[in-house]
């Protein structure tokens, strides 16, 4: 019996890739989507939970919605299970977990206090942000890479930019109470983000093939990743505000290491033979 939706066609109507079309499809395709719709569903959810001033929660989901919306193209890859709506569903789930509703939480939050100051710093953010993503998106549709592109990220990947803008937020929670001045100095803040979003800033990514670990030091990372999640556990906005703050302190030793490698930065990030090359977030 035919239904009156449209058939679900990953890879467009005209996709021979994946052998004859078939009425039925493996389930396994349609996981990654599934996982992205709940990321969108999480981002949404911190929104209202933010209106409804259940601030922790609200921040909670945030931070759900910006590790579904991480791993979901990597359990496609591992699915073998990518496809081009799968692309698209996630660049529309990007924009609004690590765009809007970070914006959203972080002005209901604190930002409202700076009145229109701080509801302009809350749209630079979604916007810098979303030209981010733009940026990445077209980027990555180069067919010529840089060897080096598995290294760096090119300016503040937006998961992290989401992750900092809210440390106004996570200070809040461990006993600063919200005010103006602090609104303002919270809006100037997350401008500052903005801008290193979509600044061409060299951010070491930890993604390259050719890092290595010594047999030695493996058992004791493992400890500490127990370590760092067991704080994580029991001491959540401490532990998220150091994590903020180590990252950013971090990004000036990622831009030294890239420009002794690599020299200067090119003039124009739109020339073909530009140094800096797509990533991946």
């Amino acid at each position: 019996m035919e239904t009156p939706f449209p058939p679900y066609e990953p890879n467009g109507p005209n996709d021979e890739a994946r052998g004859p079309r078939l009425r039925e499809i493996p389930l396994r395709l349609i996981v990654p989507n599934v996982i992205t719709v709940l990321a969108i569903c999480a981002g949404l959810t911190g929104i209202r939970l933010a209106f409804e001033n259940r601030y922790e929660l609200a921040v909670g989901m945030v931070l759900l919605a910006a590790f579904l919306d991480g791993i979901d193209g990597r359990i496609a890859r591992l699915l073998k299970a990518t496809s081009k709506f799968g692309a698209q569903m996630d660049s529309l789930a990007d924009i609004v977990n690590f765009g809007v509703a970070p914006a959203l939480v972080l002005y209901v939050f604190v930002l409202d206090q700076a009145r229109s100051f701080g509801w302009i710093a809350a749209l630079i953010y979604a916007i810098a942000a979303g030209l981010r993503l733009a940026r990445f998106n077209v980027m990555a549709e180069r067919e010529v890479k840089a060897s080096w592109q598995s290294e760096y990220f090119v300016g503040v990947p937006a998961p992290a930019g989401a992750m900092l803008v809210l440390l106004p937020v996570y200070v809040g929670f461990l006993g600063l109470a919200p005010s103006a001045p602090y609104a303002v100095a919270a809006s100037i803040y997350t401008v500052a983000i903005a801008f290193l979003l979509v600044s061409r800033l060299p951010v070491w990514s930890g993604k390259s093939e050719g890092s290595r670990i010594r047999r030695d030091l493996v058992l004791p990372i493992l400890l500490l990743v127990v370590l760092y999640v067991a704080t994580l556990m029991s001491f959540t906005w401490e532990t998220l505000a150091v994590t903020a703050v180590g990252y950013l302190l971090t990004l000036p030793f990622g831009a030294r290491s890239w420009q002794r490698k690599y020299g200067d930065w090119p003039a124009d990030p739109a020339d073909p033979d530009d140094r800096i090359s797509p990533e991946g977030e």
